[in-house]
């Protein structure tokens, strides 16, 4: 039996393991494929406080040397169910497992929607991005191209607008479906412009690296090359929360419907990270929601549990 069972080990789910482990509780981590999440596609993070630079991937496994080192398990298995039995939960898995804590917090994350094109998944972090605040600085007078039109990606064309020499926004509807206010400081700056009806057909490359996109008018089907030095996807999130909505409520958009508490409707069961909803998604957010949700677990297992 474990005091505390954290499902996912990106940063939120690191992190709760780490609290719980500085707070004397016995932990374990199931995380179903790499651990780190999101952010180990990003070749530099330079917004952490107290770090100058280090890549994603260095974060992550900082991270793991940490938690192994105040003796966290960790198991590689997806995880597909969280029982609630009371004063303890059972975690199954995929692979067969079957884990019992006395607490669990949540952390499965998100994933990218991708455009599905091919040689896309080898670019990210390499001319492919998702974060115009991670790693807009390195396309600092640059061109970039902004896939979305919606709320989402014209923020991030706002933003990059401010460091590169263009920003081309692809939109495949008709028209941009962000807020006017969003499309009125876009149409202000000259930097900056919309291809709307449009679908992206290919990744152009050149010795390995991003030099453009190929695109086809969907009305029109006319076809042009877009040249440009990074691409930023900004066409939605994809929670993973499904398997657990008889313990924690979802909203209209599939994130865990809890606030910066960390909590959820069943006690005992804890949500952390950009699997929950909020209004920032970022690595400092993620981190605190993970030190949140483990010390609220604490609290559980010493003052309710007993």
């Amino acid at each position: 039996m474990y005091d505390i069972i954290v499902v996912g080990g990106g940063p939120a789910g690191m992190t709760a393991a780490l609290y719980a482990l500085r707070n004397g509780k016995h932990a374990l981590v199931i995380e179903k494929a790499g651990f780190g999440g999101q952010i180990t596609h990003s070749p530099k993070v330079e917004n952490y406080p107290g770090t100058l630079q280090m890549s994603g991937n260095e974060f992550a496994d900082r991270m793991l040397d940490q938690i192994l080192a105040q003796g966290a398990q960790i198991e590689i298995e997806r995880v597909v169910a969280v029982e609630d039995r009371g004063d303890f939960k059972v975690v199954t898995t995929e692979e067969g497992g079957a884990y019992e804590g006395r607490a669990v917090v949540i952390a499965t994350g998100v994933k990218h929607r991708m455009l599905g094109l091919p040689g896309e998944n080898e670019l990210v972090g390499e001319g492919i991005s998702f974060c115009a605040v991670c790693d807009g600085d390195f396309y600092s007078g640059q061109t970039v191209c902004v896939a979305g039109g919606g709320n989402s990606a014209l923020q991030e064309a706002i933003l990059l607008s401010e460091k590169c020499r263009e920003v081309i926004i692809l939109q495949d509807l008709p028209k941009l479906t962000g807020e006017r206010k969003l499309q009125d400081v876009l149409a202000a700056r000259a930097n900056v412009r919309a291809i709307c009806d449009t679908k992206i057909d290919a990744l152009v490359t050149e010795d390995g690296a991003l030099k453009g996109v190929a695109i086809s008018g969907r009305s029109t089907g006319e076809k042009q090359t877009v040249a440009c030095d990074g691409l930023f996807v900004a066409i939605g999130l994809i929670p993973e929360n499904e398997p657990f909505k008889a313990l924690a409520a979802l909203n209209d958009w599939g994130y865990f419907d809890s606030d910066e508490r960390c909590l959820t409707r069943t006690p005992g069961v804890f949500v952390a990270g950009d699997c929950r909803s909020k209004g920032v998604r970022q690595l400092t957010t993620a981190v605190a929601d993970g030190a949140t949700a483990a010390l609220a677990a604490c609290r559980y297992i010493d003052y309710e549990l007993g």
